[in-house]
């Protein structure tokens, strides 16, 4: 397939991002060298947010179309071309997620099952919230349960003095058990909700083929982990809970919303509407709020609006990839793959392929799947959990290293592969 100069311009800029976007402690590192406040260092520090890489080169290939083009208008109509549903809907569920009676609404179901786990609190927490709690994903959609999990770890153990080994462990378990713990059901995982509707897979087909095989890899990494980890994990103190008293009532209103943006997670012009009718219950009930998570919610949405910006003009290279393997080659190549490139790209540019068989199709999604922790671009609710997490003490005000969260899910990806691939 030969590519155009669009095209080509769009994937060295991807390409440009994804150095980037690997080089941004370089930038927080080089911003420590001019005076505190100081346009420079201002900028250097704004160039270090993850959240802002790709947006920043998505504006970078709206001039050039306009340049290759010769015309403006050419540049807005790429643009208009594009669906940006999935980065509207992040934002509306990572701030509808995050609100007070929704988190204390799911730590009171995770400490539930905590109860249950013989083991004390600190490590039983860890386990269910990690396990049990990513499965959350698969009912409540991915993103929600990302934002959740991440506001809850970060109270209870980023920022309770935690070494940068568990951080960055803890991080890519987070990130791996989220991607594949969406498996259960066809409309909570982006790359799953890419082909669900045209190859016909169900709740059932999901939770026979995928869910199960989900669930067991969540569960097995989270005890590997937590084991390799125990005694730092027993030895953290459980925080004191300040009583933050919600009404049964505000709290069902608030599921309410919450499943209400869900069932419209394809319908933009309704699920914005649902939101802003939130928006108002949130003012009318402020003493039994916290602050709404908006800049983390938008420099999320501009992370994933760049990303499909820069990612729609990668077929001329994907496509043809894609379809010359074999169901092995096609696994691992597309768990490697989307490292490089968001999952639900990946999985959508598959569905573009004439004729797959269903081995062929199980290898993509399966393979998209469990490389979805490896980085923060390979799955659409990674950078709300770095959103989250990378202001916690943990990583020590530096923001969260590409490699180190590499490193740290190393270990649960290659879990996943043994249950994806391996276990029939």
């Amino acid at each position: 397939m030969t590519a155009t100069p669009s095209e080509i311009l769009a994937t060295t800029l991807f390409a440009l991002a994804v150095l980037h976007t690997f080089s941004v402690k370089k930038f927080a590192h080089w911003a420590h060298r001019f005076p505190k406040g100081s346009i420079q260092e201002n900028l250097l520090h704004f160039l270090a947010e993850t959240e802002v890489v790709f947006g920043l080169w998505a504006a970078a290939l709206f001039a050039g179309i306009a340049v290759l083009k010769g015309s403006m208008h050419e540049a807005v109509h790429y643009i208009e071309s594009l669906n940006f549903t999935e980065p509207k809907f992040v934002l509306v569920v990572m701030v509808v997620a995050a609100t007070r009676p929704v988190v204390k609404l799911a730590e009171a179901l995770i400490s539930l099952i905590a109860k249950a786990l013989p083991m004390r609190e600190s490590m039983a927490f860890y386990v269910a919230a990690l396990s049990f709690g990513s499965l959350l994903g698969s009912f409540i959609t991915e993103p929600a349960a990302m934002t959740l999990l991440a506001i809850l770890l970060k109270r209870r153990y980023f920022d309770r003095g935690i070494s940068t080994r568990l951080a960055y462990a803890t991080l890519g378990l987070l990130f791996v058990n989220v991607s594949i713990g969406g498996t259960l059901t066809h409309f909570a995982a982006p790359p799953v909700l890419m082909v669900a509707a045209k190859w016909e897979w169900d709740i059932a087909f999901m939770f026979t083929t995928f869910g199960w095989k989900a669930a067991a890899s969540c569960l097995t990494s989270t005890a590997l982990v937590a084991w390799v980890f125990r005694k730092e994990i027993l030895a953290i103190e459980v925080p004191q809970q300040t009583p933050q008293p919600v009404p049964a009532w505000l709290t069902a209103l608030h599921v309410l919303f919450l499943a209400s943006i869900v069932f419209f997670a394809h319908h933009p012009d309704v699920f914005f509407g649902v939101f802003m009718i939130f928006l108002g219950l949130v003012t009318a009930t402020r003493e039994y709020q916290d602050q709404l998570k908006l800049k983390e919610g938008l420099l999320v949405g501009f992370f994933l609006a760049g990303l499909v910006t820069l990612g729609s003009l990668q077929s001329w290279w994907l496509k043809p990839l894609i379809a010359g393997m074999d169901g092995a080659t096609l696994f691992f190549g597309a768990t490697g793959l989307t490292a490089l490139t968001d999952n639900a790209a990946l999985t959508y540019l598959g569905s573009l392929v004439e004729g797959i068989t269903p081995e062929l199709k199980y290898a993509l999604v399966a393979g998209a799947v469990t490389g979805g922790g490896l980085t923060v671009i390979a799955n659409a609710p990674n950078p709300a959990g770095v959103g989250i997490l990378q202001t916690s003490d943990a990583f020590k005000g530096e923001g969260i290293s590409p490699l180190g969260l590499f490193l740290g899910a190393l270990a649960p990806t290659t879990i996943a592969v043994v249950f994806f691939w391996l276990v029939s």
